[in-house]
């Protein structure tokens, strides 16, 4: 089977990702001793550091661990699933999104794997703006790899609206 072109960029994006989540993780563990800290203002009170131990998924689902390996191994399918998709994709965008998420599940499933946990680090909760008069912060502390999945997930969403609009305007010029 010959792999497009394009299809090696997905992978080049999923590679770049991991190596950058793996390192980050690699610091944050040994480099600061994050872990034994607990906590470091770095912006305060715009962005700090802070160890969490992730060993559930979004919002504590699975906290206790108990899905390690189901975590881990559905993340791998994804990784899989979304590896023969680039090598049907030939959008940029597209190639990106794939790229980036793949890479962010790769780069959990390591630490899941390795450590029964997903290093989290990067804390924005500290600010917080008023929505009328309810308070509005964010809560989550997440890590690249986290960060990559949800660029990718949005660079998906607007490459499917671009792709449908673009369809769109092929149709529009069909009948005319």
């Amino acid at each position: 089977m010959k792999i497009p072109r394009i299809a090696y960029a997905a992978f080049g994006f999923a590679l770049v990702v991991i190596v950058l989540d793996q390192l980050t993780k690699a610091w944050i563990m040994s480099g600061l001793d994050l872990r034994e800290m607990g906590h470091i203002q770095v912006l305060p009170p715009l962005f700090n550091l802070t160890w969490v131990e992730n060993r559930g998924v979004s919002f504590g689902l699975f906290g206790d661990g108990s899905a390690r390996w189901m975590l881990s191994a559905f993340s791998i399918a994804v990784a899989g699933i979304l590896g023969w998709w680039a090598l049907k994709a030939d959008r940029r965008m597209l190639i990106t999104a794939i790229g980036l998420i793949m890479g962010g599940a790769l780069g959990n499933v390591i630490d899941r794997i390795r450590f029964g946990f997903v290093v989290d680090f990067l804390d924005f909760s500290g600010p917080h703006f008023f929505l009328g008069t309810m308070k509005i912060s964010f809560p989550w502390i997440f890590n690249v790899a986290d960060s990559a999945i949800c660029i990718g997930v949005i660079l998906l969403i607007l490459d499917s609206v671009r792709a449908e609009q673009e369809a769109k305007v092929g149709l529009a010029a069909e009948k005319s």
